[in-house]
């Protein structure tokens, strides 16, 4: 791939990599707060979410790569503000401020240009719930953490009920409403 001034130099992509290293050694919060041996990191949660981009079913009008890179993105800006959790209680306002400040700083970081506009294009389409593709990538986010939630149970013998509670009846699309049932199906034949 040749560089060009639309890229970020290699300068700006090596600093913008080295910053979110953080993601794959921080821990996401709840499963630390839970006492989970081995929990996954925000790296971790967001390629799985990924992953569920690219498997999931065409839908007419969706764009599958669009939902592919705003997993990758959704939760970018904790490589700066960390896994704040709603039991951390800081205001949800303040916490958008915080998210929207960090990912200001990484597009900087980046040294502006498309690939910069596109990340925070997608991380504030994400934010907003503006589009079906961020509805979708909302489902995802919740599918990963239920999904995670059923392998800790099963392989620590924890009871994590609070994690599919706070899920109940959010699902905004069939997609995520049927991957949740079919989690929930499981779980209930694991239990």
């Amino acid at each position: 791939m040749a560089s060009n001034s639309s890229s970020p130099s290699p300068s700006s992509a090596i600093d913008f990599l080295t910053l979110c290293h953080s993601l794959k050694s921080t821990k996401r919060a709840g499963w630390v707060k839970r006492d989970i041996a081995g929990p996954e990191s925000i790296a971790d949660h967001m390629y799985r979410m990924g992953l569920m981009g690219l498997i999931a079913s065409d839908t007419p009008g969706v764009n599958r790569d669009k939902c592919i890179k705003m997993a990758i993105v959704h939760d970018i800006a904790e490589a700066i503000v960390g896994d704040i959790t709603p039991s951390d209680g800081v205001p949800k306002a303040e916490k958008s401020r915080r998210e929207k400040e960090a990912i200001d700083h990484m597009c900087k970081l980046l040294g502006g240009g498309p690939r910069a506009e596109e990340l925070h294009e997608l991380w504030m389409e994400y934010e907003e719930n503006s589009t079906t593709e961020a509805k979708i990538v909302k489902d995802f986010d919740k599918i990963e953490m239920i999904l995670q939630a059923l392998e800790y149970e099963k392989e620590q013998s924890k009871d994590l009920e609070e994690f599919f509670q706070s899920t109940a009846g959010k699902f905004q699309t069939d997609l995520g409403k049927a991957w949740a049932s079919e989690i929930a199906s499981r779980r209930k034949k694991q239990g």
